[in-house]
């Protein structure tokens, strides 16, 4: 296709380039032999003034010939009668001695038998002791128009050449530059029949960021299967037990349906309930996506304005240096998990105060949230996140946020750690790569 559309504009563009070279070469030939009879005309002008006006003495003809290099006519017009040379011009340079008209002269479709029909000539009229003299010089452009035509002849052979060399160039310069293009499309094709996992990135720097977006898109698949298949077994495995027990309880004729019972029932159902909700936030996991991304600023605000109302007897603050239309290559509903279960955590450990500080750094993007509660033990420090973890079981939870936070900073490649805040509390730090480092994994 490319080639199709090259060739007709480079063969028109060669037309046209022939064009101009034909007009150049005709106006500079008529320019070159327009000086070069004037310079002649001046030539015999000195040379009559020389001979005191006697147009007799003057060698014409084949001796000017040979002299000036080329075949012209001379005609000379003095007070004692005309010299015209050769005689088989007279028809047509006779009646250009008595026109007046100075300077170049043309004679076109002359039918004069041997003589040129198409000739280029210079008059010059002046006077020498008083006498009127009239000199033209002129020129067969005939022979000089059959030179142009073969020269022109020749230029078109060449621009012909050239544009089989040209195509021919381009299509090896095409051939080379595509031939990584089609181990791509191998590598396509490899992948769809099963014999690549991942696509090779080896290849056109122009398509390597190609490569590897469609490489993480094709990793994104892999982990939603793997989170969906992980998460049914994890449900199926987390509410077997719950419904064994509801069940027995239900069977069991034998003892009756006191109050005991269904507090345990109901324990029962409260815990199928937070895993199926538990297994659904996990499920909608999205992780870093091309085109996502989100204003952490906004989002902070409104969890904080939201939370504000949940404890109103405690003060959130907002601590950035962010622009406020500022985004990061984060997905909207994973920000809002990330901030809404630790600004939550904090929240209800907290004595008066949360502060949310948001930053940005050497291509990281970090969240730390700290709180003015009890805090947790350094050693409790590193068991902090775990699936079902809860170090208080006085406040009401089911121990999942925290492990939910964790899950979706492993997904961006991050990491979150907790340390003991100045006041006593806790603060969590959560650190996510920026768009030029995480999710970049091409495997073959």
């Amino acid at each position: 296709m490319l080639l199709i559309l090259l060739l007709p504009a480079g063969i028109g563009l060669m037309a046209l380039a022939w064009i101009i070279h034909g007009a150049l070469l005709e106006r500079m030939t008529m320019d070159l032999v327009e000086r070069r009879l004037k310079d002649e005309v001046a030539f015999l002008e000195h040379q009559i003034r020389q001979s005191g006006g006697q147009i007799d003495t003057l060698q014409t003809g084949d001796y000017f010939q040979e002299v000036l290099l080329h075949a012209f006519a001379i005609a000379i017009a003095s007070p004692s009668g005309q010299s015209i040379s050769p005689e088989t011009w007279t028809p047509i340079l006779r009646p250009l001695l008595t026109s007046g008209q100075e300077g170049a002269v043309r004679a076109r479709d002359a039918e004069v038998p041997s003589a040129p029909s198409q000739m280029l000539g210079y008059r010059r009229a002046f006077t020498v002791d008083g006498n009127p003299f009239v000199i033209i010089v002129a020129e067969d452009m005939e022979a000089l128009h059959r030179s142009q035509a073969k020269l022109h002849i020749w230029t078109a052979v060449v621009s012909v050449l050239l544009v089989i060399l040209m195509i021919g160039s381009i299509w090896l310069g095409i051939t080379l530059a595509l031939r990584s293009i089609a181990g791509l499309q191998m590598n396509l094709k490899k992948l769809q029949s099963g014999e690549l996992s991942r696509i090779n990135a080896d290849g056109p720097e122009e398509f390597q960021p190609l490569v590897r977006q469609l490489n993480r898109l094709l990793d994104s698949l892999d982990d939603r299967l793997e989170r969906s298949r992980d998460a049914l077994a994890n449900l199926s495995h987390s509410v077997k037990t719950p419904i064994a027990a509801v069940r027995q309880i239900l069977e069991d004729t034998s003892r009756p349906l006191d109050e005991k019972l269904r507090w345990e029932m109901a324990a029962r159902l409260d815990d199928i309930d937070a895993q199926l909700e538990a297994e659904m936030r996990r499920s909608r996991f999205a992780g870093p996506q091309v085109g996502q991304s989100v204003c952490p600023i906004k989002q902070a605000r409104d969890l904080l304005w939201m939370l504000g109302r949940l404890y109103p007897d405690k003060s959130f603050e907002l601590s950035t240096d962010l622009p406020e239309n500022h985004r990061w290559p984060v997905e909207e509903h994973d920000l809002n998990e990330i901030l809404g279960n630790l600004l939550d955590n904090a929240g209800k450990w907290s004595s008066r105060w949360v502060e949310l500080t948001l930053s940005e750094d050497q291509e990281q993007l970090k969240i730390i949230i700290s709180d003015d509660g009890a805090g947790v033990s350094e050693t409790a420090h590193s068991q902090l996140g775990k699936r079902g973890l809860r170090l208080d079981e006085q406040t009401p939870g089911h121990g999942l946020g925290l492990a939910i936070v964790h899950a979706i900073v492993e997904r961006y490649q991050g990491q979150v750690h907790y340390t003991s805040s100045k006041v006593g509390g806790l603060t969590a730090v959560v650190v996510i790569p920026g768009s030029d480092r995480f999710g970049d994994r091409s495997d073959n």
